[in-house]
């Protein structure tokens, strides 16, 4: 026997192989479908006086909204960081922990001399400064000392390295400053609620919603116009070639960390604001969460990160209830990062680029 008729003899017969993975993918789809469909029709099959009124829903939407923009606010971080290094800044929840903490100091310092509500406006302005200075600091920081001498090193080893950091500034700040709640001192001019369209909305859940619009609106028209956002653009690219161009690589790095950390200083001060609490240990899960934002949105699209934080907020909020209550849970609140991380997993299964991601321009 020839090689050639070998060859022929030992190719595959019976044609194209058998989808193994999309039909395996389609029964997961198909038994999610069915669970989210069987959940919602059996609470709104519920009894009037057992199920949630419209205003309820009403309520948990605008909540929802409100920190969807807190969580759009990290994942934007997350975002840029990664189409510039292609690396996950997971010590990013941390940057956003630590803006939040040291607003909280500065914000007691205010109450106890009364300038906090003599001054209700300067004061939400210094703030606003202040996280944002502190999470700046720490963001930068961390790109010097712990990701720019591994810049040129294997993956995995940055990726270590962020979750090290995480870790130390966690712990830092609980053998500092202890590890119990504390509570943030919130100015009495946006105490409250207001009523709009016979909604009633609380004055912080506005704030955060106007301050998130603005975040993302600015941040797209920086990276699409200015010189600087072109150059992050190049860099996005190609560094090598951004390089040989002229464009100074570490710089647009450094300036990149600097966005991502006044973001996550904002989204820090909104969280004391709006929770009225701030601990060391609050950046876990936010992160997590707006890290499950970012990738569902497209990690790499300042658009995606903003409409990924907006649906896991509102997903958050609203769906433990409307998929739960009809199954009896009792406490079906406490299940929404569960919802969150099973989001998380059904997004890298079946789009990994996320929702308006595209291919990977990475070579592998």
């Amino acid at each position: 026997m020839t090689a050639t008729e070998s060859n022929v003899s030992d190719a595959p017969r019976g044609g194209t192989p058998f989808p193994v993975r999309r039909v395996a993918l389609t029964g997961v789809a198909v038994v999610v479908g069915l669970i989210v469909a069987v959940g919602i029709f059996k609470t709104l099959s519920l009894p009037a006086d057992e199920r949630l009124s419209i205003a309820n829903w009403r309520d948990l939407l605008i909540a929802g909204i409100s920190l969807g923009s807190i969580y759009a606010l990290i994942a934007l971080g997350y975002s840029i960081v990664y189409g510039i290094l292609r690396m996950i800044n997971f010590a990013h929840g941390e940057v956003f922990m630590v803006g939040g903490m040291i607003s909280y100091f500065v914000s007691r310092a205010l109450h106890a001399t009364g300038y906090m509500d003599r001054n209700p406006w300067i004061t939400i302005v210094i703030l606003f400064a202040v996280g944002a200075a502190a999470s700046t600091a720490t963001a930068v920081l961390l790109e010097r000392v712990a990701y720019r001498p591994l810049r040129n090193a294997p993956r995995l080893v940055p990726l270590i390295t962020a979750i090290g950091a995480s870790l130390f500034l966690q712990n830092s700040f609980q053998g500092f400053f202890g590890p119990q709640n504390r509570g943030y001192f919130v100015p009495k001019a946006i105490d409250g609620s207001v009523e709009i369209f016979g909604a009633s909305i609380e004055k912080t859940q506005l704030l955060t919603i106007g301050i998130g619009v603005i975040s993302v609106v600015a941040l797209s028209l920086f990276v699409a116009r200015s010189r600087t956002g072109r150059s992050m653009r190049a860099v996005s690219e190609d560094r090598e070639i951004a390089a040989l161009m002229g464009i100074d690589v570490d710089r647009t790095i450094v300036i990149t960390f600097v966005i991502g950390g006044v973001l996550a200083g904002l989204a820090g001060v909104l969280w004391g604001l709006t929770f009225s609490s701030v601990r060391p240990t609050m950046g876990f899960v936010p992160g997590i969460t707006a890290f499950t934002a970012a990738v569902l949105g497209g990690i790499g699209s300042v658009g995606g990160a903003a409409a990924g934080g907006l649906i896991i907020g509102v997903l958050s909020s609203t769906a433990p209830f409307l998929l739960l209550d009809g199954f009896n849970v009792p406490s079906a609140f406490q299940l929404k990062d569960v919802i969150t991380f099973l989001i998380l997993v059904l997004v890298l299964i079946f789009r990994p680029t996320g929702l308006f991601g595209g291919k990977d321009r990475e070579k592998v």
